[in-house]
């Protein structure tokens, strides 16, 4: 699987992609993660013109996408819980797979932890199969954090940096 950075060029692929990530939550008990509009096409074309919104590919098409932020996220400041080290790390968003292809979390889980920083992550409390896919990606529960643009809750995970052997 090759990982690149979006393009404007993406923004029909990507919001497919996001609308068959909302339909399979859906299916699989969460329903509210995501809602209508969301993530939305300002807020792609900004990630993409900032370069933190990422594709993932296979065969030339694309399998998933997700957004790579480095620096502190400001949702992540407080936590109901702790986080196990105070490190700097990059943050992963809105992590969506096109359904097409086994192995898109995995891929782009490897390809920011290739950074060398440790990984944040978080999810919707019903969201069980991205909890169960972080727990066997070798990420820990933390705690609760909550949005910084809405407030709402959120299972936070953390993974440290991978240490070169």
């Amino acid at each position: 699987m090759e990982i690149r950075p979006a393009a404007e060029a993406d923004l029909p692929a990507l919001l497919a992609v996001f609308e068959t990530a909302k339909a399979f939550m859906a299916a699989h008990g969460n329903p509210t993660q995501w809602g209508p509009g969301y993530p939305g096409e300002a807020l792609l074309r900004d990630q993409i013109r900032r370069g933190v919104c990422y594709v993932a590919e296979a065969d030339g098409q694309m399998a998933g996408t997700f957004c790579c932020l480095p620096g502190a996220d400001p949702s992540y400041a407080q936590i109901e819980g702790a986080w196990p080290e105070d490190v700097p790390y990059l943050t992963i968003h809105r992590l969506a797979s096109s359904g097409r292809i086994h192995g898109v979390a995995r891929a782009c889980i490897d390809w920011c932890a290739a950074r060398g920083l440790a990984l944040r992550i978080d999810t919707h409390r019903d969201n069980l199969v991205m909890q169960r896919m972080l727990q066997k990606n070798g990420f820990v529960y933390c705690g609760v954090i909550h949005l910084a643009e809405n407030g709402e809750p959120r299972l936070a995970y953390h993974r440290p940096a991978r240490r070169p052997a």
